[in-house]
């Protein structure tokens, strides 16, 4: 391998948007191998099999940008003129173009203009054609939307996005306050006397009551889209089978009106077999999500058939839902050939994994089933968030960055997702060897080619039931780590992506739906991407391991006005735990500091104490938001998730030490939760200072 190839392979790969070399945690600059390299390139789709083809390869991409008259997707501000640049051949420069504009909601309007009056910003020649960019400027005033540019030159015609959107995300709330707190716990740890062995949808409403008892005004879990609970298995909240489709085994079975009109179901939960099942699930410390959803299954099954047997107002009701969700027939459908293959659709016949089911490839049971309970599943969660949005807690929610790689998603959307690579993290202190999450990332340019209507279809589907959205890994707006396939996560590549589009989008939709933005940007962001968090005003998460200073007479970071606060995250120890870890030096110094600012009464390392001034200082800073881990106040010490232990830690599956109805008369629980509800009130009370 020559210097020379390797300096054009270098090239290759910032024209796919691709980085040659990163900055390590320990601010150390990393080269990328060039096999990495290679691989991520190939991924992308560039034309090389070998080092020995890149100078090839690097003609024929300049030759492909630039022969990209505009650019798929443009953004406009709020208020700023529509810019499109044009990359044109000379001999085309001095042509007439003619624009057509297609509103969002339809309207349309027509533009000409001749080219050559427009002066040229830059020159260049591309294997032998000269080529000139010059900028277009539409003089007319866009509405909020997405619109289509059609833009003809000599009868050649390119189309692209317009997104006009706010410069930045919607940042108030849906009540008169400013500053609020609230809880934490995922929704399968949740449990209650009447539960199913792990929490539904009607625990989730119990919890929200209780908080707003208390004066909270947050309930946050984790994701609750669809996972593979069977075969294939994988519950981890963060590997779903669909960013669009939410999970059955959140449903409350008890809450479905059709149950007082199955007796087949009533005879189902009155059988005493069944109740032992159920005695053995709610007793057991872990979630058995396997024989959990087999016994829900087999109750939801009937209901479905008692459903589908005769004509009612829901029957109008859900084929009125059926027609908003065009997708839900193609998603059953994906369900049912799943379960009828027992396995994930990269196993399946090749015509089938190709997106064509035929009639007799899966049952037509098992499609309804997955009809109706998506349905069901629609129905209860908006029954909750109608409550949250006008007079109940606000319910947070989390939209994962990655898809379950045998999911419904990857299996219809291919295009827009590399296959041949793996999201992931590279090293830190935390993690030597890096990790690799096994999602497949999306592609960066199929993306913008097809109108990023995945993205927005998914953003959607969340901000239709959340107030408060927390974005998993905002980092991957701008750049994300690939883990090339066959290589491990120390050799993965940053890859970037056109941050201000997604931003634009985030922006747009936010304001739509009313809904607050939380970014998760732990670990090490580089600057720029903090500017652009900030500029486009998404809150940002000050979670306290992540924010020691090493000083001794100032251990903690300010906390910011424009943050969400907590202890801890759920891929992180509880706080119990994460105290019982730190080194003397740093316990001095936080306790001290607690003492002197007033949080503790006297210096201890007692960690009821610590835990209790830690959180009278979150609640009384200027943060939006203040998260309280409900695990953190019984001091529990076991976390829900540790990253790289599938085999040897139950992630996923922990269920909360106590049951709501004992957690929920706890002095200690109470008593913090009075706290930080007095100290939030008092923040509320005090004129807001400016956001940092």
């Amino acid at each position: 391998m020559s210097q020379k190839e390797v300096r054009l392979l270098y090239q290759l790969a910032r024209l796919y948007g691709v980085q040659t070399a990163y900055y390590d945690y320990s601010g150390k600059r990393k080269p990328v191998p060039v096999q990495s390299l290679l691989a991520v390139l190939q991924a992308l789709g560039a034309p090389l099999a070998s080092l020995s083809e890149v100078t090839g390869a690097l003609r024929e991409r300049r030759q492909e940008l630039w022969k990209r008259y505009c650019e798929p997707v443009v953004v406009v501000w709020s208020g700023e003129p529509c810019l499109v640049k044009l990359r044109l051949p000379a001999d085309e420069a001095e042509s007439k173009a003619h624009l057509f504009l297609e509103l969002e909601h339809g309207e349309t309007q027509d533009h000409a203009c001749s080219l050559g009056e427009i002066p040229a910003l830059e020159r260049t020649e591309v294997e032998g054609t000269e080529y000139l960019v010059k900028q277009l400027t539409l003089d007319t005033k866009l509405p909020l939307g997405y619109h289509r540019l059609k833009l003809v030159i000599n009868n050649k015609s390119w189309e692209t996005l317009v997104i006009v959107a706010p410069k930045h995300v919607f940042t108030g709330f849906t009540r008169a306050v400013d500053r609020v707190w609230g809880t934490f716990l995922p929704l399968y740890a949740l449990h209650t006397e009447r539960s199913w062995g792990a929490g539904d949808f009607s625990d989730l409403r119990t919890l929200m009551h209780w908080v707003k008892e208390l004066g909270g005004e947050v309930v946050g879990t984790l994701p609750l889209l669809a996972t593979y609970l069977d075969e294939p298995f994988d519950p981890s909240p963060y590997a779903p089978i669909s960013r669009l489709f939410w999970n059955e085994f959140y449903l409350d079975a008890t809450d479905i009106p059709e149950l007082k009109q199955c007796p087949t179901a009533q005879e189902l939960i009155n059988s005493s077999a069944f109740q032992q099942e159920l005695a053995v699930l709610r007793n057991a410390s872990l979630v058995d999500y396997r024989r959990l959803m087999a016994i829900k299954r087999r109750v939801l099954e009937h209901l479905t058939c008692c459903f589908f047997q005769k004509n009612s107002q829901r029957r109008t009701l859900f084929h009125q839902w059926l027609q908003s969700n065009p997708k839900a027939e193609d998603y059953a459908r994906f369900r049912a050939t799943t379960e009828k293959q027992r396995a994930g659709w990269p196993d399946w016949p090749q015509q089938m994994r190709d997106g064509l089911l035929r009639e007799g490839e899966y049952d037509a049971d098992a499609v309804n089933y997955h009809l109706y309970v998506q349905w069901l599943v629609q129905e209860q969660l908006h029954k909750i968030a109608a409550e949250a949005k006008n007079r109940g807690p606000m319910l947070y929610l989390d939209l994962p960055l990655g898809v379950h790689r045998a999911g419904y998603d990857v299996w219809r959307e291919r295009p827009i997702f590399v296959l041949e690579a793996s999201a992931g993290a590279p090293p830190d202190l935390f993690f030597s060897k890096g990790q690799d999450w096994g999602t497949p990332p999306l592609h960066p340019e199929q993306l913008r080619e097809h109108g990023y209507h995945y993205f927005i279809d998914s953003l959607k589907n969340h901000l239709q039931h959340a107030t408060i959205l927390r974005i998993d890994h905002i980092m991957g707006f701008h750049r994300l780590f690939w883990v090339p396939k066959g290589l491990e996560a120390v050799d993965g590549v940053y890859v970037r992506y056109h941050a201000e589009e997604f931003y634009a989008i985030l922006a747009l939709e936010s304001h739509r739906w009313g809904v607050l933005i939380v970014g998760e940007d732990l670990g090490t962001v580089p600057r720029y991407i903090q500017a652009a968090i900030a500029r486009h005003k998404v809150q940002k998460m000050y979670i306290l391991p992540f924010e020691f200073t090493g000083k001794h007479r100032y251990p903690l970071r300010p906390v910011p006005g424009n943050s969400l606060a907590a202890l801890n995250t759920h891929d992180m120890l509880p706080f119990a735990a994460f105290w019982e870890q730190r080194n003397p030096q740093e316990k001095l110094a936080l306790t001290n500091f607690l003492h002197q600012s007033g949080y503790l009464e006297s210096p201890t390392e007692k960690v009821e104490d610590i835990l209790r001034g830690c959180l009278k200082f979150l609640a009384a800073s200027r943060a939006r938001v203040v998260l309280v881990n409900l695990e953190d106040l019984w001091q529990e010490t076991e976390p829900q998730n540790l990253p790289g232990t599938e085999l040897e830690h139950p992630n996923w599956k922990r269920k909360a030490r106590f049951s709501y109805e004992n957690f929920s008369k706890m002095p200690q629980v109470l008593q913090l939760l009075q706290e930080v509800d007095k100290l939030r009130k008092k923040t509320n009370s005090q004129p807001r200072q400016a956001k940092s």
